[in-house]
């Protein structure tokens, strides 16, 4: 089904029962109104990495305290132990907001798992003294299964850059990308960023939520005094998967 086609199934009827809206897991809630708590989830007018015009911006920039890293840290242990389950060994974070992610996330499925997976970051630049490399963390060893963490994805560009860093450390094995928000649009043809890198990459995808969950629970309801999303950023919304919504 075209992603388009399923964003207006699920969000645009302007009436849904309360069994629709209550299907949303509760943590996928709990997450998007902690996005906008923390000022990451923000609507308005932004021009993205790859130059399109957007009315939201996911900004993993604004999780600035210990307690926001660690909660945001149980929403992403959540989703990979969802997906992937815990058969892996390493936790990937490219440089440079991958970097807290992979220790938040490693951190709380040890918490809530009791799985010790080990996180690995690269560096932009090889260091040469003292722990000399690209990497920061765990080495990368042969055999081993590597999940790699990222915010978002809109094009597919970070994975072309981190899976040579990541195959360069011997026979391992990149089994998956998980991103906080699945924007739901083209990457660079017109299948979505995330099924793209799927079929190109061999890699499993998955999000916390997807832009589309978004509009479900905040479309026309109250949050903290206020309406998120009105008819007016609703209608900018759709004016944007028009131009950019994946098939």
């Amino acid at each position: 089904m075209n992603i388009k086609v399923f964003y207006d199934i699920i969000i645009c009827r302007k009436t849904q029962t309360k069994k629709e809206i209550s299907g949303m897991e509760q943590y996928k809630k709990e997450f998007i109104e902690f996005m906008i708590d923390c000022n990451v989830l923000k609507f308005g007018d932004f021009t993205t990495k790859s130059g399109r015009k957007t009315p939201f911006f996911v900004n993993t920039g604004f999780y600035r305290t210990g307690a926001q890293l660690r909660k945001l840290g149980q929403y992403y242990a959540k989703a990979i132990e969802s997906k992937f389950g815990l058969d892996f060994d390493v936790l990937f974070g490219p440089a440079y907001k991958g970097i807290p992610l992979s220790v938040a996330a490693t951190m709380e499925i040890s918490e809530m798992y009791g799985k010790d997976i080990r996180y690995c970051s690269n560096r932009k630049e090889v260091k040469d003294h003292g722990d000399k490399g690209i990497l920061l963390g765990s080495p990368i060893q042969d055999g081993d299964k590597v999940v790699i963490i990222e915010d978002v994805t809109t094009a597919g560009t970070s994975i072309k850059e981190t899976l040579p860093i990541i195959k360069a450390q011997g026979d391992v094995n990149p089994i998956g990308l998980v991103v906080s928000v699945d924007r739901m649009e083209r990457g660079q043809g017109t299948k979505s960023a995330l099924k793209e890198i799927e079929e190109t990459y061999g890699l499993q995808t998955t999000a916390i939520v997807t832009m589309a969950e978004v509009v479900e629970h905040l479309y026309n309801k109250e949050y903290k005094g206020r309406v998120v999303i009105d008819d007016k950023l609703k209608a900018a919304i759709d004016a944007y998967y028009d131009q950019y919504g994946a098939e």
